[in-house]
């Protein structure tokens, strides 16, 4: 992330705009898997009011090579303070304008998000799939008698083994993003 010198004045009004800002309610659905999440114009629905009236602007910097597809989000205050996100960037399935324009929605609607703290509020979503709003009991531990044994001998810490990185994810494409 990169700043102006100062952001103090940036920084309280964004602190007054998040007060402000709501949650995002999930009222899209992604027929591929299921689910229901907070559309990009939802995402803006919550937190345009907020911003404008704390003097921050919002400005959205696409850029694509092909299909791989950049994004920066840059929050100016009318102080001229300002900062602006890292790049985000995805690749596309290919570089067809439909599949560029999938990628740049998606990033632009987390990237936002992320920059002014909107979070998507469950809408009921788990009652509207059909599934219960109850919690689900689950089984009570095990007392500590009944546990298994540890497998490692007295005074040695626990630790995670180490893996791998993991490879690289398989490019994106139109059915893989919600939008």
């Amino acid at each position: 992330m990169t700043r102006s010198e100062s952001i103090g004045k940036l920084a309280a009004a964004l602190a007054k705009a998040q007060k402000a800002i709501k949650g995002a309610v999930k009222d899209a659905k992604n027929p591929h898997f299921n689910s229901r999440y907070a559309d990009l114009a939802t995402i803006h629905d919550a937190c345009r009011e907020p911003l404008a009236e704390n003097e921050i602007a919002v400005v959205q910097s696409p850029h694509a090579d092909g299909n791989l597809v950049r994004l920066t989000t840059l929050l100016i205050h009318s102080s001229g303070e300002w900062v602006e996100s890292d790049p985000l960037q995805v690749q596309a399935r290919d570089a067809a304008p439909q599949a560029v324009g999938s990628c740049l929605t998606y990033l632009r609607r987390y990237q936002l998000a992320a920059m002014v703290g909107v979070a998507p509020e469950d809408d009921d979503a788990e009652a509207a799939e059909g599934r219960p709003t109850t919690p689900v009991a689950r089984p009570a531990p095990l007392p500590q008698a009944n546990r298994m044994p540890s497998p490692k001998p007295p005074g040695v810490p626990n630790r995670m083994p180490t893996r791998p990185s993991a490879p690289e994810p398989p490019p994106l494409s139109d059915k893989d993003i919600p939008f």
